[in-house]
């Protein structure tokens, strides 16, 4: 008895379960991405797990709101930063995940993959360009005006020069127009934390010196530019908040904006969206990228992910393109 060819309709179910099993596999290889180098090994850190140590108490009475113990942390700092409403124009740039998509075009199955590897890449660049002027800029906010000459001289890819200007502006703005009058008051600074007064000095000089470079029409005085990792690590310190919580927030910020733009270019819906951003896998990565970046000087920051400048770089040479950068 002669076998039979299997129907057509078959064959094609075959191929479709086996391209789904190849893409099932390429997302389990990627679930644990490959790690690009540290610019510098630096020590461990702990992210802290309260905001208050009395939160730790067994025998703390949770029938009743102690509000003191919300007042007397930077909790209320903390949720303002981390407020996706914040208007600094982060949302309108997709961090090089547009040209991305338009240059590594998937042959076949789900573009979430892909997307996967662009994330851990993305973060990684983030932390090792950007992150070690942010823990600069807290840690010594009167050296905010060198850390911004630096950042510019040794970021090459002009459109990313351009988005970190407009958004480090931009939080100038909000530091000015809305920040500034509830953290910087008189009855703020003198309980403050030491260094808070420092900062606030800081982002006021910054601030007109910028404005200056503004009326100053001399081509060889470039002036302050504004950047934003430096600008961000002086206002949280400015703001209350400690270096874990500063350095985190960068980062998941930047996440946040990766997978927003993500969620407008079609890669997935908002859902998945907050499935990725909710998850311990991202949180994991967050804290690896930060603690081997802990200990980095600005001048020996530098970026990891070579290709992620070229992507950003030739997003100005899509044929049609719906993000800034």
């Amino acid at each position: 008895m002669l076998f039979e060819d299997p129907p057509k309709d078959l064959e094609s179910q075959i191929a479709q379960l086996e391209s789904r099993l190849h893409d099932m596999r390429a997302q389990r290889d990627t679930s644990a991405y490959p790690t690009p180098p540290s610019s510098h090994p630096g020590k461990s850190w702990n992210m802290p797990t309260t905001y208050n140590k009395n939160n730790n108490n067994n025998d703390h009475d949770n029938t009743q709101f102690d509000s003191a113990s919300v007042r007397n942390t930077s909790l209320h700092a903390l949720l303002l930063l981390s407020d996706s409403a914040l208007p600094l124009g982060s949302f309108a740039y997709s961090s090089g995940l547009e040209s991305y998509l338009a240059h590594n075009k998937p042959r076949r199955g789900n573009p979430v993959t892909s997307f996967h590897h662009f994330l851990k890449l993305s973060i990684a660049s983030i932390a090792s360009t950007s992150l070690p002027y942010v823990l600069a800029g807290y840690r010594n906010p009167s050296t905010l005006d060198t850390l911004d000459n630096d950042l510019d001289a040794s970021t090459p890819c002009i459109v990313a020069q351009r988005a970190s200007v407009a958004q480090g502006r931009a939080l100038i703005g909000v530091w000015e127009r809305a920040f500034r009058v509830s953290f910087a008051g008189p009855e703020k600074v003198e309980y403050s934390e030491p260094g808070v007064h420092e900062a606030i000095t800081a982002i006021d000089e910054f601030s007109d010196a910028l404005k200056s470079s503004f009326e100053d029409v001399d081509e060889y005085d470039l002036g302050p530019r504004g950047h934003f990792a430096p600008l961000w690590g002086v206002a949280c310190r400015a703001m209350g908040l400690d270096l874990q919580q500063t350095a985190y927030t960068f980062v998941l910020n930047h996440a946040k904006a990766v997978l927003s733009a993500a969620v407008r270019a079609s890669v997935m819906g908002p859902y998945q969206a907050q499935n990725i951003l909710a998850s311990q896998s991202l949180q994991d990565t967050i804290m690896s990228r930060i603690e081997r970046e802990w200990n980095t000087e600005p001048e020996e920051a530098g970026q990891v992910v070579p290709a992620l400048d070229l992507w950003v770089g030739r997003h100005e040479l899509l044929y049609s393109r719906i993000f800034n950068s």
